[in-house]
């Protein structure tokens, strides 16, 4: 069981063999940073640099918009200071901020620089030189130069779809006997049903008509009939006429649809249309090109630490009108090589991401499927090289697998993380299907043995039509299937007692992420989620009725919606600047650990102007009344444990420069039996048949309150959705006034049956069934952490120097550092870590 991610092994920690009773130990101290961000939201700074982290072989090299004083930019990479020497890459000028070596970099120095080039020819003095080292352990992902791509295009007979065409003949001879072909056939009867002759605005309906047409493209393109093709022709023929206002355009949504329901028909029905008809259609499709690519895309695309409509629809959509355009129209030609090397630096999920897990929230990452796979499959056909070797796409599986189980509600983080479905979503069955299919992802295939919606599937219809299914059919998990993993890039750990018995399974799911929090993610940082049989035991709260009403403002998306800890009542802004991080995780068969740090996220005011706006005009103050401002906080390290089955530990270290009220959060579907004697916290949930008992022990007094009332409520006319606003829970215990405080936690969820555990506790030890825990709960004294097992002697141990382990005894190499002796893989191992540095990419001091 690779606990540790193998990109990091060599960095993390080292994992040693407790065999013949030898011990022995390297450990790799921290060195601690003082960052404002890890990520930037809007580039400042150029990228890579020393301190800077890279994340793949070759980096792309990022210029910050404002440095750009031209009409183009120029890239200078050397392994020369003076940029002497025959391997320098010098590149075009070009009119965006980034380069893409598209070359392996070899381990050593690197130096770089840039320069603005005028429209006229003239050059700008060169900028500073900056410099960084490769190292061997970075992953290794090279695409080839997009003359590359271009050279391969203009042979192909087909563009939109042409990594299909090969297997499209056979596909036509088997198509009766396809499982979706009556499918198939009833989309495309709604395509033909369609009639908007009598309609005197028709362009208001792209977005309808876009999915019309997609219906009606794969029914003409496998069974070649001309009843779908004219339809399609029919559709544009009656959007032709009607104006297309640039409001409309300013919408990125229909503009997107527009530009491929155009692209689309274009290229399909090519000869059906007249020229003046044609005309048109080019037009319009440069028209919405030009829209976008020079006030949203270049420079500020690759600028972006995400931008959620453009990634998730509009990159695809004015990609594939560029396709159809791009040998005829010099502004198509621009935008496709433009797409090319932005996927290339910044994509699939934002350039500095290798985990396969989807930062912008776990519900999100079904807006973004079909790019992610359509994008890297057209580009792997033009080029000759597989993007879905990149290390996001080989971590994606088992991503979906853990943030999503199956017949399970999202363990997830992000908006619509509360989604009512019992089950994940239709798109992203679609996508496991793919993953199984074309990389034969045993997660991926897993997942789809027990979630066949994908059949249900429209976008992707066509693509499942025609490639050939994979032969062998998986139904059950990896052997060596971990029961935790760590997503390192993202901030995110989750356990699983038993993933394979999914119906029954306790999951533990953590966030402390570098990426903050703002966009579609929330202020969750050192927050946990677990969920038993498929519903949460405690879990995120609110519901996501609107971006940024006061509901979602001061309720769903605020910290104290979530299962983590106010400071004085002020939780963490909505901002990239409030991150958090996983500094260490460990795990075998019995412990799994990880410790989150979340002392930068209670770091003040929302700086970002969108969200700056979006309180403005909903009327909604940054007051500490309402939860935000500045805290004397210092330090907030969660050290949260699964022990496996049933029990999760947690031990919160906080401190502050002044006294502060500390309110630690717990929210529950269900009501909280409390014991405020001792602190006993039990939910019962009816329908799955579970308890869950919860207590608290720390040697500062608290008060336990609950209410089922938010601070504002959700507005019920917005439930489009169907959705169902049940009454919620929302436990605090608020403990006296003080710069110092330990917290330690046991939970335990247990079935119908199945009574949980009494728990003694003498000073510092306590006893919960099999599990020994000795908790340093005095704050004047050093955090110190025992956990051991009983009957198999599993064992944790942190801040302590010597821990006695089996009949051994073993020295840390430092008194700070995390041990866990565990079963892995069979045998029996010390793993010992201490906290690993951030990874940033942005600013390397604070400013």
């Amino acid at each position: 069981m690779n606990i540790i991610n193998s990109l990091f092994s060599k960095r993390l920690c080292v994992c040693l063999l407790l065999s013949f009773g030898v011990f022995g130990a390297v450990n790799i101290m921290a060195q601690k940073q003082s960052l404002s961000t890890v990520h930037e939201n809007e580039r400042r700074t150029p990228y890579p640099q020393i301190g800077q982290t890279l994340y793949i072989n070759p980096a792309p090299l990022l210029v910050p918009k404002n440095r750009k004083q031209a009409d183009c930019l120029q890239f200078e990479l050397s392994q020369q200071k003076d940029f002497s020497g025959e391997g320098n890459m010098l590149s075009k000028p070009v009119p965006w901020c980034m380069f893409n070596p598209h070359q392996k970099l070899s381990a050593g120095k690197w130096y770089w620089r840039f320069r603005s080039v005028s429209s006229s020819g003239e050059n700008f003095p060169w900028s500073e030189t900056m410099e960084f080292v490769m190292t061997d352990d970075v992953p290794t992902f090279v695409t080839p130069t997009f003359d590359v791509l271009l050279k391969k295009l203009s042979g192909e007979t087909s563009r939109l779809n042409c990594f299909l065409d090969d297997k499209l003949g056979e596909a036509r001879q088997k198509m009766y006997t396809h499982p979706e072909y009556n499918r198939m056939i009833t989309s495309g009867r709604e395509g033909l049903a369609a009639n908007y002759s009598t309609d005197t605005l028709v362009s208001n309906h792209a977005t309808a008509m876009v999915d019309l047409c997609e219906k009606l493209h794969t029914a003409y393109v496998l069974t070649q009939r001309d009843v779908y093709a004219n339809k399609m022709v029919q559709l544009i023929r009656w959007i032709l006429p009607s104006r297309v206002t640039d409001r409309q355009l300013s919408n990125d949504f229909y503009a997107g649809d527009l530009a491929y329901l155009l692209a689309c028909s274009y290229e399909t029905c090519y000869d059906r249309f007249t020229p003046q008809e044609r005309n048109q259609m080019e037009q319009l499709m440069l028209r919405i090109i030009g829209h976008y690519y020079k006030s949203h895309f270049a420079g500020s695309m690759e600028n972006h630490i995400f931008n959620n409509h453009l990634w998730q629809f509009t990159l695809r959509r004015l990609t594939q009108a560029s396709l159809v355009l791009y040998d005829k129209y010099p502004e198509a030609h621009e935008f496709l090589e433009y797409a090319y090397e932005l996927w290339t630096a910044r994509a699939p999920a934002t350039g500095f991401n290798r985990d396969g897990i989807w930062i912008n929230g776990t519900c999100y990452f079904s807006a973004n499927a079909i790019t992610l796979y359509y994008l890297p499959a057209l580009f792997s056909h033009l080029t000759g090289t597989d993007f879905f070797q990149h290390p996001w796409y080989k971590g994606v599986g088992k991503a979906m697998v853990y943030s999503w189980p199956p017949h399970s509600i999202s363990v997830g983080w992000g908006d619509g993380h509360e989604q009512m479905n019992d089950k994940p979503l239709i798109i992203r069955s679609a996508f496991a299907e793919f993953l199984h299919r074309e990389l034969k992802d045993p997660y991926a295939a897993w997942y789809t043995s027990i979630d066949q919606r994908y059949l249900m599937d429209d976008e992707m219809r066509l693509y499942r039509m025609v490639r050939p299914e994979a032969k062998e059919k998986i139904t059950t998990l990896p052997a060596n299937e971990p029961k935790a993993t760590w997503f390192r890039d993202c901030g995110e750990m989750i356990a699983n007692s038993n993933m394979a018995d999914y119906q029954n399974n306790l999951c533990l799911s953590f966030r402390s992420s570098p990426f903050g929090s703002g966009s579609h993610t929330q202020s969750t940082q050192n927050a946990f989620n677990l969920h038993f049989r498929g519903v949460p035991v405690y879990g995120s709260t609110g519901y996501y009725m609107n971006f940024t009403d006061p509901h979602n403002l001061l309720d769903y998306r605020h910290t104290r919606g979530h299962n983590t800890l106010l400071v004085d009542g002020i939780g963490q802004p909505f901002s990239i600047k409030a991150y958090g991080d996983i500094v260490r995780m460990l795990g075998g068969e019995n412990i799994s650990y990880c410790l989150g740090d979340a002392s930068n996220a209670y770091c003040g005011l929302n700086d970002y102007p969108m969200w700056i706006r979006n309180f403005a005009n909903q009327g909604v103050e940054e007051s500490r009344e309402n939860g935000f401002g500045e805290t004397p906080l210092t330090l907030y390290r969660r050290h949260i444990f699964l022990l496996h089955p049933d029990k999760v530990v947690i031990y919160d270290e906080m401190e502050a420069k002044t006294p502060v009220r500390w309110d630690w959060l717990l929210h529950s579907p269900v009501p909280f039996a409390i014991d405020k004697d001792t602190k006993l916290l039990t939910t019962r949930n009816e329908a799955k048949q579970f308890t869950s008992v919860a207590q608290l022990f720390s040697n500062q007094a608290c008060d336990i309150t609950q209410t089922d009332q938010f601070v504002v409520a959700p507005d019920i006319t917005k439930a489009v959705r169907g959705e169902k606003l049940a009454n919620q829970w929302h436990l605090t215990a608020s403990f006296a006034s003080s710069k110092r405080n330990r917290i330690l936690t046991i939970i335990q969820v247990q079935p119908d049956g199945i009574k949980a555990a009494d728990i003694s506790r003498q000073g510092n030890r306590l006893q919960c069934g099999d599990w020994v825990i000795e908790a340093e709960l005095n704050a004047k004294n050093p955090a110190k952490l025992f956990i051991e097992n009983r009957v198999n002697k599993a064992t944790f141990s942190y801040g302590t120097k010597k821990v006695s382990v089996g009949d051994h005894e073993y020295s840390l190499s430092a008194k700070e550092a995390s041990l866990l002796y565990d079963c892995v893989n069979g045998q029996w191992k010390v793993q010992e870590m201490t906290d690993i540095p951030v990874q940033p990419t942005g600013a390397i001091s604070k400013q």
